[in-house]
């Protein structure tokens, strides 16, 4: 049995993949993984290829070692792992709650790197990794600080694993995208610390503009010649005038 899995699939970017892979792919199962079991029944419910929901929390051991033993008992060959699963927390570090900061950290790298090295002794020739980052990981990101730092390890992550996996044929993409129209980032807008966008994408068209990118074997998707731009222009100026701008964007002093 060839299969997909996709976390983050209950909603907003992971959601969007389930729909890309199932109109795009041929698998025999899709594995969808979210805290949201209803939301994982009604999105089986909408797609032609078979979707085996799976309720899970991603951020607690347990559910890491539910899903190894489903593996070890059904022995799937993972055709597409898509680690879409995250949380940020925005705002000054010191005023945030620990639990809160910490559940961020863990989702978005630790849990990650958990779904790659449990998946990949089921991963052959052929077989690919997404994970998600974020255009954050290229920047420290004041009053993002957590969050930021969780994408850029998964940056840093996914362009490693990659290199490593090379000789087995296994591709591994980071996707960074911009700001994201999902309940998670439009929460994010009404903090106060964040009011300024430059331009907002569909989760639609992330997911379209990863699943072209991920056919061209490319390492990194970026969706947007202003995200890109904004890529370019990080990686040539000074660390602190990049964060001074940031602020500056967001009317903090």
């Amino acid at each position: 049995m060839k299969i997909a899995v996709i976390t983050g699939a209950s909603a907003g970017i992971g959601r969007e993949f389930v729909y890309a892979v199932d109109r795009q792919e041929h698998f025999d199962e899709i594995w969808v993984i979210a805290r949201r079991l209803e939301r994982l029944e009604e999105l089986a419910a909408k797609c032609s290829t078979p979707v085996r929901p799976l309720a899970m929390d991603l951020s607690d051991l347990e559910s890491i070692e539910e899903y190894k033993a489903l593996l070890e008992k059904e022995q799937p060959e993972i055709g597409l792992l898509i680690n879409a699963s995250g949380c940020g927390v925005f705002g000054p570090f010191e005023e945030k709650e620990l639990k809160k900061l910490l559940n961020s950290a863990t989702l978005n790298s630790l849990a990650l790197t958990a779904m790659c090295h449990v998946s990949l002794p089921y991963m052959h020739k052929g077989s690919s990794i997404v994970n998600m980052g974020s255009n954050s990981a290229w920047q420290p990101v004041p009053y993002q600080a957590v969050y930021g730092a969780s994408k850029s390890y998964v940056l840093s992550f996914s362009r490693a694993i990659g290199r490593e996996l090379r000789s087995r044929g296994v591709h591994v993409m980071c996707v960074c995208p911009g700001w994201i129209k999902t309940e998670f980032q439009q929460t994010a807008q009404h903090d106060r610390y964040i009011k300024y966008v430059d331009k907002w994408y569909g989760p639609d068209e992330v997911a379209a503009q990863a699943m072209k990118d991920l056919r061209k074997k490319k390492s990194v998707s970026i969706l947007g010649h202003p995200v890109r731009r904004q890529v370019r222009l990080v990686k040539l100026l000074p660390v602190e005038l990049v964060m001074n701008i940031w602020c500056r964007q967001q009317g903090i002093k």
